[in-house]
């Protein structure tokens, strides 16, 4: 579609930002962009504010607000819809009506893909878990490696900003690292896209309540395969081929990762080491060599709050987790150490989660448990339900607990802040509380 003066509604413009890429994008291309959202105008000041012209910049096209509601009127009459992947088309009154109307819809994901200039030169990683640190591996890779020979890496689907306000300066032979959602694999179904390099972490339950079934769920990541050939090249987790169905060629377009790394790594954990191997499976059939892709992977430190090393000091290693929202996550992370070793943070607000099971894990692996927020009770009783040698402290806040857990170390000990709950009793969301939790580990150690 030419979008030069057409209506053009963008669904969604969100409190981080999530809508900012594509309406700048589109007003570039001179659309007239009107961005609706639920969330009023206070909510979303932060996000208001990248949307207006750097200096020297000027838009082709022109922006519309609509904040605090969404108005039928607006979906009908528009001549295209840019739609959220979170949101769930088919149980949507708002497109229900512009369908009615032959209005297209369309995504971001969507219109990054229709952009970019050589899909071979794509790689897209999806997954039930690992998918944005193995995005990130990847990104780290082939930064460090493509550099020198002046190739540039873009990093972009849901991981890190939007790539459209770049597609026009992106070239055939540069390469576009994307991680994607099952939502946004079923949005791009109808354009019959694959990219050149499909990876598929592993597969669990998630999802369901939108997807309907794990049948479902699963074909929405199946699509990253679906529209591949015999010269592009899956690259499967472990036990992934008896899930999926590629298209390739079996053999040397066809990997599946084997276990441990092959260097030591900065981010702890048996999963981490199988994220790698995705990696360096992926960056070898760009022809780099495996020894040297893993050598690119000894600085990783990890993404933000996904069990990141914030700092080493006094052989104190300190990890923010702060995304690990779940009991489930955060016996992952206490799993990746050896028993005795970790000092873990527990606690903030109120999922609805079952903490026995994390409880009684806590007390056979940390060297001690630290609980804080309005779980930190909960939390502490399920703990202390369990048998093991770990001691237990309640704490009204993370810098309680930091006080505390600072008379307690010893050289090779971990600091680790993996609450196993959300964060809102007492910040705005997980990377707030993560940024604290950094914050106060270099506080305390100087770093």
């Amino acid at each position: 579609m030419n979008l030069a003066n057409r209506r053009v509604v963008v669904m969604g413009l969100g409190r981080f930002g999530g809508g900012v890429g594509v309406t700048r994008f589109l007003t570039g291309k001179g659309a007239r962009v009107l961005v609706t959202d639920t969330a009023p105008a206070d909510k979303l000041q932060r996000s208001v504010a990248q949307l207006s012209p750097t200096p020297g910049e000027t838009f082709a096209g022109s922006i519309e607000l609509r904040l605090g509601e969404h108005r039928l009127s607006d979906f009908t009459a528009a001549d295209l819809i840019v739609v959220n992947p979170a949101v769930d088309q088919r149980a949507n009154p708002y497109l229900a009506a512009a369908r009615e109307k032959g209005v297209a819809t369309t995504s971001e994901i969507r219109l990054l893909a229709a952009h970019l200039p050589n899909r071979r030169n794509v790689i897209g990683v999806t997954g039930s878990a690992g998918k944005s640190t193995t995005t990130a591996m990847i990104g780290h890779i082939l930064g460090k490696r493509l550099a020198p020979t002046g190739l540039r890496v873009f990093i972009g689907g849901n991981l890190g900003g939007s790539l459209l306000p770049h597609a026009d300066a992106i070239r055939p032979d540069d390469w576009v690292v994307l991680e994607l959602s099952s939502f946004m694999l079923e949005d791009m179904a109808p354009d019959g896209w694959s990219p050149g390099i499909a990876v598929v972490t592993n597969i669990a339950p998630n999802h369901l309540d939108r997807h309907g079934s794990m049948e479902e769920y699963r074909r929405a990541k199946q699509y990253l395969l679906d529209f591949q050939d015999d010269k592009d090249v899956a690259v499967l987790g472990p036990g992934m081929r008896e899930v999926f169905e590629p298209r390739t060629k079996l053999g040397t377009h066809m990997r599946e990762a084997p276990a441990g790394p092959v260097l030591p790594l900065l981010v702890p954990g048996r999963h981490n080491a199988t994220n790698a191997w995705l990696a360096v499976n992926a960056c070898t059939e760009l022809g780099l060599g495996t020894y040297e892709c893993w050598e690119a992977l000894g600085d990783f430190a990890g993404l933000p709050h996904r069990l990141q090393l914030v700092a080493e000091h006094n052989g104190v290693r300190y990890y923010n987790d702060s995304k690990a929202t779940t009991p489930e996550a955060a016996m992952l992370a206490l799993n990746a150490f050896e028993p005795g070793v970790a000092h873990i943070i527990l606690g903030g607000s109120d999922k609805g989660s079952d903490f026995a099971a994390l409880g009684r894990l806590a007390r056979q692996r940390a060297a001690g448990v630290y609980t804080i927020g309005v779980m930190g009770e909960k939390i502490a009783a399920a703990c202390e339900a369990g048998d093991g040698p770990a001691p237990i402290q309640r704490h009204g806040t993370l810098d309680d607990a930091m006080r505390a857990i600072s008379s307690n170390l010893h050289s090779g000990h971990v600091v680790l802040l993996s609450p196993a709950c959300a964060s809102f009793d007492q910040y705005e969301n997980y990377e707030q509380r993560g940024a604290d939790f950094a914050q106060r580990v270099l506080q305390y150690t100087g770093e």
